[in-house]
């Protein structure tokens, strides 16, 4: 049988069909013959003459004449099996005939797929896998050499030319040896050396790119351009560790090629067809969504609030929220003393791992097949999909492409320019050396120009490049920095074309609002609040996710609470407590902003405030409760007299905390029991609340009881908890 190489190494292929691992057991000879005789008439037909591979031609032909020859055989074993049935004789082959045909239809089968995949392969990766493949038809010619060898071929009647094409066949396989094209390895070869030159800091000359690439491979177009690189990230995402070249190879070649493309082929008019909506659909098994997309795919309690991207080594910190080791870090050695999601101040800066969240990141990552390396330096920027870091020739190579790029953002006409941000926006998606470079070499003023551009696309992929940017902590200050480039994000957010740009504009809000210095800043911004407020009121789910989130960041802040306030942001979040998916954000920013008291007027004032969060109380999820009650508590605390007893008299609240202190998390326990508390204090509270406080000990104040919990009076320290984009 077939090396089960062939099989593990055609990654790209479809899953092979059960017959090219069992041979068929109901068949008669004669339908195990009419079977054979269709499939290895199909082999010739389909993959003869100039349906043969662009590379691998030699050992395809070599295969095929084999495969000729038993069609030429089995036909004639037909046609005698139907002229002695039809004379009445005998026409069952010999036993070990028929053993010896179950296997050749294993050897077609397999053969099938090698030659399928030849074909439907990228003229790099049949190159970078030249050694690899010849192997297996080196593999197949061996098999056909042990089946010819043991072929019962004395004892069936042939013509004689038919018999001496069979054994002339079974001499040729027996001598058969491997075969490396040394046209192709020269090819491979200097593949690689174009990749040498950018790792040793050099860039290889145009000219003989030219002749490589266009006069050599055939690649003489952007969309060729773009197969071969699409096959290369395909095989990146399934790349097994035994297989050559490494993924930091392949990335490599997958710079090298976006580099030529740009360099050979310029902004070519036949790269516009996604300047109207055409949009590729994803190669299946490529993983390739945009930053502002990622917490579709990734669990967003996996993803650090800082960095955004999935935590190798969750620790905790002394507010109880989770960040990824190195950006926690990070924050505080720049000085820091508070906690980035609640502004909390800290009160020591001890780091405890979180065991439990790192086993689930991993189980996630074993079962989604990412790979789980956690790094000794701490990276914050790790990526969530990459198979590999990337080699200095990716870098180079990614770095001379950026300048073309940002050659044509500044000098290349309209259309370049769109395609020039587009390029940078998918540069941008992956990899903080990417972001980084890409900054450096002074791409934020142009992406800045394009977001009042009057074109849809130069403006959507202008404002995702700019979001992809600021995921890196140095870009950030860049970007805000930037003469006008707030208030230029904040317009897109406001009146953007599409519906994917004013998402985008709010994702990148969101995301410059991790650093706690600009979160004031942006609230000051002119209409940013008001635009996120709309966009929680009226945009798309993924829209009233990133407008949430942007705002749940900036009420952190306790300086923009008034802001808030008076934009109308108060109002949206509490319209959102009734909208799945945005529903516990919204609950844990209003918990914010009513620990202020002008914030605990506002909430009390609007109407369906208190409803609201009870009906997240009753029907939300463990976190959801846990910051609605918070709100209730908090509310309570601050909003005077009337608030108090709005909340009082709300229906079911007593069965609702009844349930919390027995069923919630310990944080929502502790804020059920404080609420009691306060209940307890007010004018006819042992009314409403007497059974309440059965079986517990409530501590002697409320500050006691924000630190308490029930069981056992262990005092924890908890905090608002929201999890973020």
């Amino acid at each position: 049988m077939a090396s089960a190489a062939i099989f593990s190494s055609l990654r790209r292929q479809r899953s092979p069909s059960v017959e090219a691992f069992l041979a068929p057991v109901d068949l008669t000879d004669v339908g195990l013959l009419q079977t054979l005789t269709g499939l290895s008439s199909e082999l010739i037909s389909v993959f003869s003459g100039k349906r043969l591979p662009f590379y691998q031609r030699k050992n395809c032909k070599s295969l095929l004449r084999k495969i000729q020859v038993f069609s030429v055989l089995l036909e004639c074993l037909l046609h005698n099996n139907n002229r002695s049935s039809r004379s009445g004789g005998s026409s069952d082959l010999p036993f070990t005939a028929f053993l010896c045909f179950k296997e050749l239809y294993l050897l077609l089968y397999r053969s099938k797929i090698l030659l399928d995949y030849c074909s439907h392969s990228s003229k790099l990766w049949l190159l970078l896998q030249n050694h690899s493949i010849s192997g297996h038809f080196h593999d197949l010619n061996q098999e056909i050499s042990t089946l010819l060898d043991v072929f019962p071929l004395k004892e069936l009647t042939l013509p004689e030319d038919v018999r001496e094409q069979v054994e002339l066949l079974k001499k040729q396989a027996r001598k058969s040896k491997l075969f490396v094209d040394k046209h192709d390895e020269m090819l491979r070869l200097k593949l690689f050396s174009f990749l040498n030159e950018f790792e040793n800091g050099g860039v290889p000359d145009s000219a003989q790119l030219y002749s490589y690439f266009v006069e050599k491979l055939g690649v003489c177009n952007p969309r060729s351009c773009r197969v071969e690189i699409e096959f290369l990230e395909e095989q990146i995402v399934n790349h097994e560790g035994d297989i050559e070249p490494t993924a930091s190879v392949l990335n490599g070649f997958v710079a090298l090629v976006r580099y030529c493309r740009f360099l050979l082929f310029v902004f070519e008019e036949d790269d516009m067809e996604l300047r109207f909506g055409k949009h590729k659909k994803p190669r299946k098994g490529l993983i390739s969504q945009e930053i502002a997309d990622t917490v579709i795919s990734v669990p967003k309690d996996f993803c650090c609030p800082i960095s955004l991207d999935l935590m190798r080594d969750p620790v905790i910190v002394a507010t109880g929220q989770t960040y990824d080791r190195a950006s926690i870090s990070r924050w505080m050695e720049e000085g820091h003393c508070t906690c980035p999601k609640t502004g909390q101040l800290l009160d020591h800066t001890r780091l405890v791992p979180n065991r439990a969240l790192r086993n689930l990141i991993m189980q996630w990552c074993a079962a989604h097949k990412i790979p789980f390396d956690p790094l000794e330096s701490g990276d914050p920027c790790v990526e969530i999909f990459a198979a590999a870091s990337p080699s200095k020739a990716a870098l180079e190579a990614n770095k001379a492409t950026t300048a073309l790029l940002i050659t044509q953002l500044e000098n290349g006409t309209q259309i370049a320019k769109t395609i020039a941000a587009r390029e940078i926006r998918l540069l941008a998606k992956t990899g903080k050396e990417n972001r980084a470079y890409i900054a450096e070499a002074g791409a934020i003023p142009h992406l800045k120009n394009l977001l009042s551009s009057p074109d849809a696309v130069a403006q959507e992929n202008s404002v995702t490049a700019m979001l992809n940017l600021s995921i890196f902590d140095k870009n950030k200050g860049r970007i805000m920095d930037e003469v006008g480039c707030l208030g230029l994000i904040v317009e897109v957010l406001r009146f953007g074309h599409t519906t994917e740009a004013r998402e985008n504009a709010a994702a990148t809000l969101f995301s410059l609002s991790a650093v706690h210095d600009y979160k004031k800043q942006i609230a000051k911004e002119a209409w940013a609040v008001e635009a996120l407020a709309g966009l929680l009121r009226e945009g798309s789910p993924r829209g009233k996710k990133d407008a949430v989130t942007a705002l749940f960041n900036l009420s952190t802040h306790t300086e923009n609470c008034a802001r808030m306030i008076e934009s109308g942001a108060v109002t949206a979040l509490v319209g959102a407590l009734g909208s799945e998916g945005v529903d516990e954000e919204a609950a844990g920013a209003l918990a914010l902003i009513v620990r202020q008291p002008i914030g605990a007027t506002a909430v009390g004032n609007e109407e369906m405030a208190v409803a609201g969060l009870i009906g997240m109380m009753r029907c939300g999820t463990p976190r959801g409760k846990e910051n609605a009650v918070a709100a209730l508590l908090e509310l309570c605390r601050g909003g005077g007299a009337a608030a108090t007893e709005r909340v009082l008299k709300a229906p079911a609240l007593a069965s609702l905390l009844q349930t919390l202190l027995f069923t919630g998390t310990k944080r929502a326990r502790r804020k059920a029991a404080s609420l009691a508390r306060v209940f307890q204090r007010c004018e006819h509270a042992s009314m409403h609340y007497g059974g309440l406080g059965v079986g517990y000990a409530f501590a002697g104040n409320s500050a006691a009881a924000r630190d308490s919990t029930f069981a056992g009076d262990v005092s924890v320290s908890m905090s608002i908890s929201v999890p973020v984009l």
